[in-house]
């Protein structure tokens, strides 16, 4: 029979030095454990200034963990090892809102007040925001979407929009991550999976649709305008 796997994370803080990664990476491979996401960076300031954060969710089943910490903790270069719920048991799916300042605040307006209604009942749903000007650097922001761990939708709240954007969208939509746009100027509502004139509604509707309980389903209105 075959043991379940769980999905778990740790923070491992190691010397900024070469070769760390491979050992971690070896001790952590040597107990079957499969690393599902990593996230590396170094301290500024504090007590491990200069040293290196690794953050990394994998699967592991559920015998051999304590096992597993101690045989990362006996490496020469790593310093401390502590072990996390996943971010994903945390924040859950996250939804995105990128655009012009005052758009962006009613779009998470509508998708905050939703969420709430959700993860009052056992989800979790967070919505992230950024407002930018230019095309450029707009079209940087959407693109990383598809970067971003657990994004699930994007919503895209301005006044006018296209050109480099919109091909960003048609990027982060084959990615699999459905976009809505508001009513706007511009080509980028042409390339959205929706458009909403309603700022607020577009917040709504964007956690409808990541939430795992509500039957709102954006294939189904693919397409159209409210």
């Amino acid at each position: 029979m075959d043991t379940e796997h769980e999905r778990c994370a740790m923070r491992i803080i190691a010397e900024n030095t070469s070769g760390v990664l491979r050992d971690i990476a070896t001790v952590i491979a040597g107990h079957g454990a499969n690393i599902l996401m990593i996230n590396q960076e170094i301290f500024d300031s504090g007590p491990y200034a200069g040293m290196g954060e690794l953050y990394l969710e994998y699967e592991h089943g559920p015998e051999d963990r304590e096992h597993l910490v101690r045989d990362l903790e006996a490496i020469k270069s790593v310093r401390d090892v502590k072990s996390f719920q996943p971010f994903g048991d945390i924040f859950g799916s996250r939804v995105i809102i990128i655009g012009g300042g005052a758009q962006v605040a009613q779009v998470a307006l509508g998708a905050v007040n939703e969420a709430d209604r959700h993860n009052i009942r056992g989800e979790r749903i967070s919505v992230d925001t950024i407002p930018l000007v230019g095309e450029r650097t707009l079209a940087l922001a959407v693109d990383a979407v598809s970067r971003l761990p657990r994004a699930s939708i994007l919503v895209l709240a301005g006044s006018i929009m296209g050109g480099e954007i919109s091909n960003a969208v048609d990027r982060v939509r084959e990615a699999g991550i459905p976009v809505i746009a508001l009513k706007m100027a511009g080509t980028v509502p042409e390339h959205a999976d929706l458009v909403v004139t309603d700022p607020i509604q577009a917040g709504v509707f964007a956690v409808m649709q990541v939430s795992s309980k509500a039957v709102f389903d954006i294939k189904r209105v693919r397409g159209r305008e409210f």
